[in-house]
This record gives structure tokens, C-alpha cells and sequence, in this order.
């Protein structure tokens, strides 16, 4: 089956659900309400991580959580408010902490990381990507034994349910493997599958071989309303007027609840805000992508620049950049690198992660609309997971056998 589809929501999910439906033989036009890619996909830390596969419901998270209503600087900071969505979706999330449903969840996101980063390849070596695409892997590093160990754990239990190998470093040997560290560190874990890339050319480029591809691109252009009959949708009204498909994607990342009445169930979905600074690079800049777990920052050595990022704030819908918050990037990084950052920063940014309390996304079709297909809530794994829910957005509404089992996003397990 194809025909006409319109996928409203430019991030790099919404560009990836173009790209697979235009391959499948749509005919598609991709809307956002802003600019392509200028929300949580503009500057993130550009991270494809198959190793990622945990999700932050797990054992230990409810006491950081804690320790986020109470500290603007911990690595989940949670801003209290009258929002009864927020509290539902914290007290969902802490049922999900333990063993057994944090597995679960876990074999769920690596089915769309693994399919992804194999599709990330193919699109490298077949599209004109203009990306700064590396394979060097991701280095998680830590400065205590206690943490090292606390990992070692994780990682037993990584490659024996979802088969994720790493190689272990300790004490000086981390510095042989990254001399942009410092000396003195307990060590760090090494996934060699991951790889990175500058998220913003990867947007643009991607955008140029959608128009190549005959995609029709409507930026400024808000969704208002669905527009239904017999149970499926036949047009949506935005602010450029009328537009009528066969078939519509929603791939709105954390605005997607915006959506739920029209498509007839719950999304339970908040918006996670994170932070990022790009600055040069500098003299003693990191080969390889670091991630600093007990303090939830990244760092991304792009060939054109320098990101420090990550850490999760869940503050509604706060639109600004709080100070404290790039602070907390510098000083984290001043405990790992011998040269942190530089100056000057050449853009403070903020972006709005999709969280789901179970940490998988939706991938479903909406129960109110048989042609209309959710692709939301990819926590902080949007970019990691782009290609294989483009593929699979292809498949369900092309009627093709799924390449990964669609069961684990479906909407009615909320």
C-alpha cells in the first residue's frame, strides 16, 4: 500500500519517517511548526549509542530523583509544580525502577538501537550525509572505584540479557586509551559499537536529500486540528490552511500529548529539558565521545567543534537557558579533563526530550484513526533511534512485515 502521507514534526524522527516512506513509494510531505530541526534534534550531544540500552527507570533511580526536587544541579533536577501529569507520570516511572521491568524495557530499546546503527551505516555510504560521522565508540569513565564497580555489574548484566560488549579500563590505563583525561581517574568502560556525529548537519543534509527525493517541506506551519471521518483521518488544518493525505505520521516529540484527544489515547510523555555548550576545540581535545555517568554529562569531540551536554531537567515547559545549569556542564567536565572547555562558548542551547516513564517509545497506530501513525517519546535516544522507527513507520503503514517486533511501542501499555 502507499499513496499520500503527511509526517508533521521536523526533528530528526520526522525526517527519518519521511525518508522511509519515501522510499517505501509515498508521496510525502513533511510540515513543522518552526524551522526543520531546530528543536531537540539542533544540539544534542550527536551520540548513536547501541549501548544505551538501560532506560532511567531502573533500580536507584527514585532516590535521585529525590535528590533532584531538592537541588537545582543534580543531574535529574525536578522543578515542583501544581501538575498533576507530572506527578502521575513520576509515581508510573517509580513502579518502573526495579529488576525486572527495567529488562524489559531494555530489550525493547535495543531492538530499535541495534537496527538503527546498522540503517546509520547504510545511509552513510549511501546518502550524501554531510555529518562529521565517526565510529570511535563511547567511553563511560568514572573517578571512583565504587563506580567502577557499580558498572561492572551493569555490565554483567548487559551482555548476558541484551549482549552489549565492553572493553574495562583501570587506573592508568584509561589515560593511555584518552590522554585528554586527567590522571588519577578509577577508570572507564569502552563500547566500541557507538559512534557520533554534529546533529545539525546531519538535519540539513538529510533535508536536501528529502527535496532531492521529491518531499514537499512546509516549515511555520503548525498543526491545529485533525480532520476525521469513519474513524480515520482525512485532512489536518494548520496554519497554512487545509492539508488532506491518505495517511498522516505525528512524530511531535514531547508536544505529542498536545495530540491525544484526536488520536484517542493516553501519551503519557513529559518534556525533559537538556542542555548543551558548544565552544572550539580545544589543544587537549578528546579523541574519543565521553559520557561522566555520576554526573549524567557527555562530551562530543565534532571535528568542527566541542559540545559538553546531557543532564535532565523536568521543569514543564521553563523556555529559557538557566545559568547554573551550563555552570554544572563546566564544572562536571573540570573533574574528568585536563582541558574541559574553552572560551569563547559559541552557543548555549536547550532542547525538549519526549520522556516516556517506561523509557521505550510509541511506535503505534492511532486507535482513533486507523491511517495515523504515533512515532513519539524517544527519551533521550531520539537521535539513536531515528532510522529503525523510520523503517518500521514504513512498514506499518505500508502493510509489510516489521523488520524489529512492533509489540514493545504500542500505546495500550499505557
Amino acid at each position: 500500500m502507499s499513496g499520500s502521507v503527511i509526517v508533521i514534526g521536523g526533528g530528526v524522527v520526522g525526517v527519518s519517517c519521511a525518508y522511509y516512506l519515501s522510499k517505501a513509494g509515498w508521496s510525502v510531505s513533511l510540515l513543522d511548526r518552526a524551522t526543520f530541526g531546530s528543536g531537540c534534534s539542533h544540539g544534542n550531544c550527536g551520540l548513536i549509542v547501541p549501548s544505551h540500552v538501560l532506560p532511567l527507570a531502573e533500580p536507584g533511580a527514585v532516590r535521585r530523583a529525590l535528590r533532584g526536587l531538592f537541588t537545582s544541579t543534580a543531574p535529574l533536577s525536578i522543578r515542583p509544580r501544581a501538575d498533576p501529569a507530572l506527578w502521575l507520570w513520576l509515581f508510573r516511572f517509580a513502579q518502573r525502577c526495579n529488576h525486572d521491568d527495567m529488562v524489559d524495557a531494555g530489550r525493547g530499546i535495543k531492538a530499535l538501537l541495534d537496527s538503527s546503527r546498522s540503517l546509520y551505516d547504510e545511509l552513510m555510504a549511501s546518502e550524501p550525509l554531510d555529518c562529521e560521522w565517526e565510529a570511535r565508540g563511547l567511553l563511560y569513565v568514572y573517578r571512583t572505584r565504587a563506580g567502577m564497580e557499580k558498572h561492572a555489574a551493569t555490565d554483567r548484566l548487559v551482555p548476558d540479557l541484551l549482549r552489549v560488549p565492553a572493553n574495562r579500563y583501570d587506573g592508568e590505563e584509561l589515560t593511555i586509551v584518552e590522554p585528554a583525561l586527567k590522571s588519577g581517574l578509577a577508570g572507564g568502560w569502552h563500547y566500541p559499537g557507538d559512534a557520533h556525529l554534529r546533529p545539525d548537519k546531519l538535519l540539513r543534509s538529510w533535508v536536501r536529500v528529502l527535496e532531492q527525493r521529491g518531499v514537499l517541506m512546509h516549515e511555520g506551519c503548525e498543526v491545529h486540528e485533525f480532520v476525521t471521518r469513519q474513524r480515520r483521518g482525512t485532512a489536518i488544518n494548520t496554519a497554512k490552511g487545509p492539508m488532506t493525505a491518505d495517511a498522516f505520521v505525528v512524530a511531535t516529540g514531547a508536544w505529542t500529548p498536545r495530540f491525544a484527544r484526536a488520536l484517542g489515547c493516553r501519551i503519557p510523555i513529559q518534556p525533559g529539558k537538556g542542555y548543551s555548550i558548544t565552544m572550539r576545540r580545544p589543544t587537549a581535545c578528546p579523541t574519543i565521545p565521553l559520557l561522566f555517568p555520576d554526573h549524567g554529562v557527555a562530551v562530543t569531540p565534532m571535528q568542527s567543534g566541542y559540545r559538553l551536554g546531557s543532564i535532565l531537567e523536568l521543569g514543564g515547559d521553563d523556555r529559557g537557558i538557566r545559568p547554573e545549569r551550563v555552570e554544572y556542564l563546566k564544572a562536571a567536565a573540570s573533574s574528568y579533563l585536563v582541558e574541559p572547555y574553552c572560551e569563547p562558548t559559541r552557543e548555549e542551547w536547550y532542547g525538549w526530550r519526549p520522556m516516556t516513564y517506561d523509557g521505550k517509545p510509541v511506535i503505534d497506530r492511532s486507535p482513533a484513526m486507523s491511517n495515523v501513525v504515533i512515532a513519539a517519546g524517544h527519551n533521550m535516544l531520539g537521535l539513536s533511534m531515528a532510522p529503525a522507527t523510520g523503517k518500521l513507520v514504513a512498514e506499518l503503514l505500508s502493510g509489510r512485515l516489521p523488520h524489529v517486533e512492533p509489540s514493545p511501542y504500542r500505546v495500550s501499555r499505557f
